[in-house]
Formats: C-alpha cells, sequence, structure tokens
C-alpha cells in the first residue's frame, strides 16, 4: 500500500528573526496545508533547511509536526544525512515519535559508489519498521541513484517502498519505471516534471510549489490519476511561470520569500543561504499574482 497519493508539501522550516524555530508559525503553515488539500506533510527535508538544523532541532521539528498533524494526513519525516549513523538515529528516533514514513536522501558530499548506496540504505532500512522514501537529486548531493540500484533496493529491501526522483532526467526516470515494473512507488521531486513523471505511472508529488499553491498542486495531481488528463496538463503549463520563479534563486530561499509575501511569516534562512536579490523578487511577486496566489 502506497504511503499517500497525491501532493505532498516539501514544508519550510519557519524561522524567528534570532534563528530559532518558529514553532507557532510551522502549526499555522501545517494547518493551512491540511486545510488546503495537501495530501501528506514532509517535514524537515531540503525545503525545510534540514542541512542547517541540529539534531536536537531536527527531531523537535519532526515530533511537533507528527502532534500538530494528528494523523490527518501521513507525516514523512526527513531523516537522511551524509553520515549513515546520523541518519540511523534520527530515523529511529522519528519511528519512535511516530511518523509514518522516513524520506532518505542520498549521502551528500561523500559521493558514495552505487555499493555504498545500497549499504547506507540496507542498514538504516534494517534498524527500523517504518517506510522508506529514496530521495534522489544528484544536483544538490553529487550522488545519483542509478535506476538499477533503486530496483536492487526495492526489490530485496522490504521496507524500501518508493523513489522522491529529483535528478531532472526524464529518461533516466523512465528507465526507472520500465525496469522497477511496479516495486517502487515513485514521487516527483520537481514541480515543473509532475504530469510527465505521472505520466510514466508516477503516483503524486513532494512538492515545494504546494507551500504557496497547495489545492491547485492537489488537483493536478488527483485530475491525472482520476483520468483527466487534460486538467492536469493544463494546471502543469499554468504552474510553469511560478515553479521557475521558485527557483529562480536555489531553493528555500524563493519559496520562504514567496510566503513572506503572502503574509504567513516563514521568516529568515539560516547562513550560509541569504535573502532573495530585488530582481527576482519581482519576477516572483509577478508570478505570484498571475497564478492567483493573494498577496499580503
Amino acid at each position: 500500500m502506497s504511503i499517500f497519493k497525491g501532493a505532498g508539501v516539501a514544508i519550510v522550516t519557519p524561522m524567528k528573526e534570532n534563528g530559532e524555530i518558529n514553532y507557532d508559525v510551522l502549526g499555522e503553515l501545517i494547518e493551512f496545508q491540511i486545510a488546503n488539500s495537501t495530501d501528506a506533510i514532509i517535514i524537515c527535508g531540503t525545503t525545510g533547511e534540514s542541512a542547517t538544523l541540529s539534531e536536537e532541532e531536527h527531531s523537535e521539528a519532526i515530533r511537533f509536526a507528527i502532534k500538530k498533524t494528528a494523523g490527518r494526513v501521513p507525516v514523512i519525516a526527513g531523516t537522511g544525512s551524509n553520515c549513515t549513523e546520523t541518519a540511523l538515529k534520527l530515523s529511529r528516533e522519528a519511528e519512535a515519535d511516530g511518523a509514518d514514513a522516513l524520506l532518505l536522501v542520498t549521502p551528500y558530499y561523500n559521493k558514495a559508489t552505487q555499493k555504498g548506496l545500497i549499504k547506507h540504505y540496507t542498514t538504516i532500512a534494517e534498524a527500523v519498521k517504518l517506510p522508506i522514501i529514496l530521495y534522489n537529486v544528484p544536483s544538490r548531493t553529487g550522488c545519483n541513484i542509478l535506476p538499477e540500484t533503486a530496483v536492487y533496493l526495492g526489490k530485496h529491501v522490504e521496507n524500501i517502498v518508493a523513489v522522491k526522483e529529483a535528478c531532472g532526467n526524464i529518461s533516466q526516470i523512465a528507465k526507472l519505471f520500465q525496469l522497477a515494473d511496479g516495486c517502487l512507488d515513485v514521487y516527483s521531486g520537481n514541480d515543473d516534471q509532475i504530469v510527465p513523471i505521472l505520466s510514466l505511472g508516477g503516483i503524486g508529488v513532494i512538492s515545494v510549489l504546494s507551500n504557496v499553491a497547495p489545492k491547485e498542486t492537489h488537483d493536478m495531481v488527483m485530475a491525472y490519476l482520476n483520468g483527466d488528463t487534460e486538467t492536469a496538463r493544463k494546471l502543469q503549463l499554468r504552474s510553469l511561470p511560478l515553479c521557475n520563479a521558485l527557483f529562480s534563486e536555489v531553493n528555500p530561499i524563493p519559496v520562504k520569500k514567496a510566503l513572506n509575501l503572502m503574509g504567513m511569516q516563514a521568516g529568515p534562512l539560516r547562513a550560509p543561504l541569504t535573502e532573495m536579490e530585488e530582481e527576482h523578487v519581482e519576477a516572483l511577486r509577478k508570478a505570484m499574482v498571475d497564478f492567483g496566489i493573494k498577496l499580503a
């Protein structure tokens, strides 16, 4: 059984001006997402600035999301790390705290071999019972999960059940579907490729766009899954200018700015990320207005 179908939000981690996590706002963002049909909350992923959260903050944010969501939608905990032992520790804590699933990014910077990836993921998966989503985003990690490796893990490790695919290479993703033959669920990890990946057999997206347009992103996926491919196609094409604006600088710089423009008080970013360039802010503002998003 799939962890979820539809649009899951890779939710931001709102910060106070002093750099602390703003849990009041995080709660408001979770409520906004659930009220607007988001199908899952993905906490402490790339968009949640996981790389600059301490282990304590990481686990605390996951616990908060689980408690706040209260079973209304699945909570998927981002517990990946470039250190297998750290990922193992975070994964066990998330399981103990009641997460529904884990999202495990490839070890970044280390540039593990495919053999190393198999060992890394197998070690973590064997230590927990939760279903696991592999997260492939080589543009950020310097490490690419080849289709053969993902399929090996899907077929040999019982609780590795899905892949968030953000390699951007549709040919590679098509090969993944061909080799997997249904042994892995696939979620788009790129908002500009939702419908293309659904057309190959995907079941949803883990989305940055959903932070600011949760209902539209959900509707895009569900229209496709319910057979209304024309509506899904139109929503995908309509969203492209906003998707481009949300990635005009490194994620999550633009999406945090977008939430702030909506009056949702996502706050500042943690160094080394910096505030968005003004020229990009104007383009983002225009894309949001054109998409129909109300600004504060």
